[in-house]
């Protein structure tokens, strides 16, 4: 009797636990697909460079350490005078590096013909008045900078040129969009995805014609232009 009991609560237990998954809906699989169109785009401004970066550095050897330092001093004193003459301020002329290091010559023979020291000291100057460039570089040489390197060029202010390369960007995206779907025959739903970027280092253009600069001096520099760049990319869904 125990036992026909039992096989009746567990055939009872059975129906109910079938009762119970049967009235949970099953949705996997079921969700609506959403289909999506993406599109990209690209925006440019340029700009004409309003100041220039150089590095610019004096060297010096002499067989004692003392007279090598006090000719390296010398060179750069004269260089950062000529500097102060053409209007450069004390905070646009900054030390990068000084160095001290022995050297020596080698004969034909491979003993040593000369030993020495040598003593570098570079600046890195920054120049707001492009039109004075090349004059200049023309007044550091002959002041006695041995060096000149890595002139570059920029604009202080890109503020409101990376927000119109962003807007540029964006704008080409959206049409781009709108192509593709008239081109496939399909609405654009609503703005599903946006993401842009800006490239706030402004890249030389070195073919570009405009905003060009001819120092009066010996020494002729041009600045040309430079470009900054934003990317954005946009995904729509379709209706």
């Amino acid at each position: 009797m125990k036992k026909n009991l039992l096989v009746v609560l567990a055939s009872v237990l059975v129906i109910v636990s079938l009762a119970a998954c049967s009235t949970t809906p099953t949705v996997a699989g079921n969700a609506p697909i959403v289909r999506t169109l993406s599109s990209s785009g690209t925006g440019e401004v340029y700009l004409v460079p309003d100041v220039a970066y150089i590095y610019v550095g004096v060297r010096a050897d002499a067989d004692e350490v003392s007279t090598a330092l006090d000719n390296n001093n010398a060179q750069a004193n004269a260089v950062a005078q000529a500097l102060k003459d053409l209007g450069v301020e004390a905070k646009d002329i900054q030390t990068t590096s000084f160095n001290v290091y022995p050297m020596q010559d080698y004969g034909m023979d491979g003993t040593i013909s000369r030993s020495y020291y040598v003593v570098e000291n570079t600046v890195y100057i920054t120049v707001r008045d492009l039109s004075k460039l090349g004059t200049l570089l023309d007044a550091v040489v002959k002041s006695g900078a041995n060096t000149i390197n890595s002139i570059s060029f920029d604009v202080q202010d890109k503020a409101d040129a990376m927000v119109q390369a962003r807007d540029l960007a964006i704008a080409n995206a959206i049409a781009e969009a709108e192509s593709i779907a008239a081109a496939s025959g399909v609405k654009l739903g609503d703005l599903q995805y946006v993401s842009a970027y800006t490239n706030n280092v402004p890249m030389p253009m070195y073919d570009a014609k405009g905003g060009s600069m001819s120092a009066a001096a010996n020494v002729p520099i041009s600045a040309g232009q430079l470009v900054i760049s934003a990317n954005a990319s946009m995904t729509y869904e379709i209706k």
